[in-house]
């Protein structure tokens, strides 16, 4: 895999940061993020392991999204999601399957807290319900009129959401996101990237 320029956020304005609180935002885009597609049923899909609507660990701090049917976004530290992708080198060259590395094109939030639901219900008309979006669950809609993929991977218990849109309404969803968890106490988390 070639080497990628130094990140830069899609988000520019200047925060007040916080180290914690019950309801945390948090720009994640600098994570690394690949996108998978591949047949659906094929080899890709048995080596992504992650059907449809699902995600799973895949060892080394990395996940794979199952986004769309014969599509996943597999996101984590570098080497671990440079280990997923390698792991489709020796598929049958009749196979169709296209990786290509979206760090610098999407944009990447994490939303977290026990009313992340609440705050999210103001921008997305999914059901945030434990029982329509269980940990593990994967879905994309419109948040705050902007295509995302979403997936919910709690983290201690607590819902945790990684948000996944274009690097080009990065900024706008960010500030969206901050409106819409105002209500709820949301204090926003420092940049990884």
């Amino acid at each position: 895999m070639a080497e990628s320029p130094a990140f830069e956020s899609p988000v520019v304005r200047s925060y007040e940061f916080s180290s914690g609180g019950p309801l945390m935002l948090a720009d994640a885009s600098g994570t690394t993020k690949w996108l998978v597609r591949g047949e659906v049923g094929g080899a890709a899909a048995d080596r992504m392991d992650a059907p449809f609507g699902s995600s799973r660990a895949a060892g080394g701090g990395a996940c794979v999204l199952g986004s769309r049917p014969g599509e996943w976004i597999v996101v984590g530290p570098a080497d671990a999601v440079a280990e997923v992708v390698a792991s489709l080198d020796g598929l049958d060259p009749s196979e169709f399957v296209t990786a290509i590395d979206w760090t610098h094109g999407r944009a990447l939030f994490l939303v977290a807290g026990t009313d992340a639901p609440r705050m999210l219900e103001k921008v997305c008309s999914l059901d945030w319900s434990d029982a329509m979006t269980p940990d593990g669950a994967v879905a994309s809609a419109s948040v705050a009129k902007v295509i995302c993929d979403v997936a919910r991977c709690d983290s201690d218990g607590t819902p945790t959401y990684m948000i996944f849109c274009d690097r080009s309404f990065g900024q706008y969803l960010f500030d969206a996101l901050i409106d819409a968890g105002e209500e709820f106490g949301l204090a926003v988390g420092l940049p990884n990237g």
